[in-house]
């Protein structure tokens, strides 16, 4: 993508690991949402939207530096003293020298959950919850693809922050529903343990995730993962100070989607045809597994 209008046949531009999408992806991203969301209304969680910029200070207190440092991308306003002092122009072969800037207070979100956890610091819950957010996410990677690996790309969850049975019963009862939306889409995925990076090796904790895979992903061609499931145990809850009526610490567990990634594997699916993939979304009933459950 080098700029100027879409032509009538493109589906999508990508440029340096960010893309547009064509109205053809949009219709079909908002059939997608649609089936998402109506999972997260069935499980009862709260639709939320979330400030789009973290503070570094929050993220701090979660081991964010430690433990994604290859994937952080700050915000960082330009330092007016060092442009009114001179010394060069504020840009230079397209960037802005590091020089010129001011510490950088904020962090584009590389997830969609961490406000979610942030949002209910200090709290004690009298059972569990359930929410539901999307935001535009952003990863710095080593190689950007097509809209399968994006520098910034849009991620749906839905989370459940309660007790340890609570949030697994949720993980468990989505895995299903998942694979099932699948086969019916015409994908064919596999499920796949993945390390998760809060869980370091030289900690105790990774240990635990070898006998107890925390972090199971939905993997479509051998390599694109479209979607996770993830428990966090009480990590997030200890850190955010998210208490249970009943006593402890709350354990906290989410279900990612990484919308452009499912673009992407649908459209592998159905030979870049945007109208089939449409169809194959339309023609997916409330029957699907799961769909309808009890609190």
């Amino acid at each position: 993508m080098t700029g100027g209008e879409m032509t009538g046949d493109e589906l999508y531009r990508v440029d340096g690991g960010f893309a547009t999408l064509g109205p053809d992806l949009v219709g079909v991203l908002d059939a997608l949402e649609a089936r998402l969301l109506s999972w997260a209304d069935a499980c009862g969680a709260r639709r939320m939207l979330f400030a789009p910029l973290l503070p570094v200070e929050d993220l701090e207190t979660l081991d964010y530096f430690d433990n994604f440092p290859h994937l952080v991308l700050l915000v960082a306003p330009l330092e007016a003293d060092s442009l009114m002092a001179g010394g060069g122009p504020a840009v230079r072969e397209g960037a802005v020298p590091a020089a010129k800037l001011a510490a950088g207070r904020y962090a584009l979100p590389s997830a969609a959950c961490y406000s979610a956890y942030l949002h209910l610091r200090d709290s004690s819950l009298p059972s569990a919850r359930y929410v539901t957010t999307v935001a535009s996410c952003f990863r710095r990677e080593s190689s950007y693809e097509g809209l399968r690996r994006l520098q910034g790309f849009r991620m749906r969850e839905i989370v459940c922050i309660g007790s340890r049975e609570a949030v697994q019963a949720h993980l468990s009862a989505f895995k299903p529903r998942i694979l099932d939306l699948a086969v019916r889409l015409g994908l064919r995925l596999e499920v796949q343990p993945a390390v998760d990076p809060f869980f370091q090796p030289q900690q105790g904790r990774a240990l635990m995730q070898q006998l107890f895979p925390v972090k199971e992903e939905f993997v479509h061609d051998g390599s694109l993962a479209v979607a996770s499931v993830n428990f966090h145990r009480t990590f997030f809850g200890e850190r955010c100070r998210i208490r249970l009526d009943a006593g402890g610490w709350a354990s906290t567990g989410c279900v990612a989607f990484g919308l452009e990634r499912w673009l992407a594997a649908l459209l592998d699916a159905h030979r870049g045809d945007p109208g089939a993939v449409r169809a194959a979304l339309a023609g997916v009933g409330d029957d699907l597994a799961g769909s309808r459950e009890s609190r």
